[in-house]
């Protein structure tokens, strides 16, 4: 028996942000459940016509923050997946949104690949794909990571990275304006990342393609910083460029 369509609300304030994401959604073959601007009106609705997933965008116009309506649904037994649509997105709000334990997260502008991937960990998750407990609340935030310091997570985007070093069993995130020391290996640094202008060019070094000012056959220069490239990385790395 074939499965239906999954249902999908979405929950969003700007309405060509939401035509956009309503014809992606179609073209994939879902069917969206409807557009609504305000989180006020989200419980009715869910009442009403319940949906399979909702798109929330945590900063919404009106009384209620994408935040608040996910919080609103669970207190009234709604527990229907929630993928987060954001934008600028402080530390705070990342900690509060991770309370109501949401299925994913998506960072505008995004792609349709990046809508289409997140709906499919969450139908995934939904019939037992995933069952790991934290990968049911992983992010979908690739354009940035969180770097723990003290007590507190520190917001790092990645197009700020200008290169990571390797230090033993650590390694060193050079930004633009500070760096940050990982207690982690440099290859688990870039494994665990996704960005595919974050490149190897070195046993020791990572580099962000974008921000290099210099190449040449053995090194790149980075604000200054002559960074060496091996020749086991050379080919791969050099294809990335457009030459003229």
């Amino acid at each position: 028996m074939t499965t239906p369509p999954h249902t999908i609300l979405i929950v969003e304030d700007e309405i060509i942000i939401a035509t956009k994401i309503s014809l992606f959604l179609k073209q994939l073959g879902y069917i969206v459940h409807g557009i609504i601007s305000r989180g006020e009106e989200v419980l009715a609705h869910c009442r009403a016509n319940k949906p399979d997933i909702v798109l929330l965008d945590i900063r919404l116009k009106g009384t209620y923050t994408g935040i608040d309506t996910a919080l609103e649904l669970k207190k009234n037994g709604f527990e229907i997946p929630i993928i987060y649509l954001t934008a600028n997105f402080d530390d705070a709000s990342f900690s509060k949104a991770k309370e109501t334990n949401p299925f994913a997260f998506i960072s505008k502008p995004f792609k349709k690949i990046d809508l289409q991937r997140a709906i499919e960990l969450t139908i995934s998750k939904l019939s037992g794909g995933i069952t790991n407990e934290s990968a049911q609340i992983s992010s979908l935030l690739k354009d940035r990571v969180f770097v723990k310091q003290n007590d507190r997570m520190i917001k790092l985007m990645l197009e700020d990275i200008l290169y990571a070093e390797a230090d033993r069993s650590y390694c060193r995130v050079k930004t633009k304006d500070k760096e940050h020391i990982l207690s982690m290996p440099l290859k688990d640094f870039s494994d665990k990342i996704s960005n595919q202008f974050l490149v190897r060019v070195h046993r020791s070094y990572l580099v962000n393609i974008s921000n290099i000012d210099e190449v040449a056959k053995k090194h790149v220069i980075l604000q200054e910083k002559m960074i060496p490239i091996s020749r086991s990385y050379y080919e791969e790395f050099i294809r990335k460029f457009q030459l003229i």
